[in-house]
């Protein structure tokens, strides 16, 4: 293979930090994890065994583009109850991440802008370049809010999107329901695309959660099956957003991804009436446990959301901090995996209550040095 056969893209997409920290961990016996993005419960058993049954009546070919009749009109149910806009269209995608990489295909042209909040999800900025765009990043630090009078600052002739994510990772943090009006109000007074990734939308610990669709209708939604239902492998997502947008997304899905998943659409009818209230009931215990754990140690936003914890290394930089603490058994990810910073690190506490109390202790440990 020779270097010059692949495409410059290649060079600006770096291997995820995360990968680096799974190929460090495969090297310990026993590690305690709290670096891993989904959720420790499986998959509940009424979506297993949608999926066999759908495999055995033989629902295992193509499926439409824009996915399954049964399942988009039962999404489609629940948008109209909550978004009064006639002209919100849906699409089933490979995945959330299926989803923003189409949204940016069929919006971002070579040099447009995408604002992106930093600290941001890993894989964002690497989206805009492969769409050829160029990531402007708004500093949310020390409190991970967003201050909507710097995306106005940042914002130029070339801003094409912005991309905002509540409940956020890696942070945890629910941004309030006045935070994305005026986000959904700034970005239609200056006609540009807001797309609101709400993958983590089951897990609101502490208030109701808010969409930024709620007020205005041309804000694109970027949801998913993965972490409520623990589905990650099973690669199911949904968009809804202005018809025209999403016409686009669908024939962009026809000639990369196809469709989604057939026999996973088929479980997702039934993912939908499944009641996980009792995991997110776990998992807001679990963030209790370790804001008490840690609060006295450490200095971070307290998460309202989501299952991360984003606290600033107590000396060193974050990656100085993360090498101590993998010496030590205990995985966690560098905040520089996310962020143009070096100086915090992400815990995820979707983990036994056991693996959480060891990590504690570990932690508890390092941040006496």
């Amino acid at each position: 293979m020779h270097d010059h056969w692949l495409a410059d893209r290649t060079r600006l997409i770096e291997v995820s930090g995360i990968r680096k920290v799974f190929d460090l961990a495969a090297k310990l016996t026993d590690p305690v994890n709290l670096s891993i993005g989904m959720p420790d419960f499986d998959v509940p058993a009424p979506i297993k065994t949608a999926a066999h049954a759908a495999i055995d009546r033989g629902c295992n070919g193509y499926t439409i583009t824009q996915g399954i009749p049964e399942l988009r009109a039962k999404i489609q149910t629940d948008l109209r109850q909550r978004y009064p806009h006639p002209e919100r269209e849906l699409i089933i995608t490979s995945g959330t991440s299926g989803g923003l990489v189409l949204a940016l295909l069929a919006t971002v042209n070579p040099g447009d802008e995408v604002i992106v909040f930093d600290p941001y999800f890993v894989m964002y900025p690497h989206y805009v370049t492969l769409a050829g765009g160029k990531t402007v990043l708004v500093n949310t630090y020390p409190d991970f809010r967003i201050d909507v009078n710097k995306v106005r600052e940042a914002l130029t002739a070339k801003t094409k999107a912005i991309i905002v994510n509540s409940p956020a990772n890696p942070t945890g943090v629910v941004h309030g329901r006045d935070c994305l009006r005026d986000l959904a109000l700034l970005a239609r007074e200056k006609d540009i695309l807001l797309i609101s990734d709400e993958v983590y939308r089951v897990f609101c610990y502490d208030e109701e959660f808010s969409s930024p669709a709620e007020f205005q209708e041309d804000v694109l939604v970027v949801d998913g099956f993965s972490k409520a239902y623990g589905m990650t492998g099973w690669r199911l997502g949904f968009c809804h957003g202005p018809r025209r947008l999403i016409d686009e997304m669908i024939k962009l899905q026809q000639g990369t991804f196809v469709c989604a998943p057939s026999m996973v659409q088929h479980a997702g009818i039934v993912a939908l009436d499944t009641n996980v209230s009792q995991h997110v009931t776990d998992y807001r215990r679990k963030r209790d446990r370790l804001v008490e754990g840690l609060q006295d140690r450490y200095d971070f936003a307290r998460p309202g959301g989501a299952f991360y914890l984003f606290p600033r290394a107590p000396w060193g930089t974050g990656s100085e901090f993360v090498a101590r603490a993998i010496q030590n058994n205990l995985l966690i990810i560098p905040g520089g995996s996310f962020s143009s910073r070096d100086s915090h690190f992400r815990i995820s506490y979707a983990a036994s209550g056991a693996t959480l109390e060891r990590g504690l202790e570990i932690l508890q440990r390092l941040a006496r040095r």
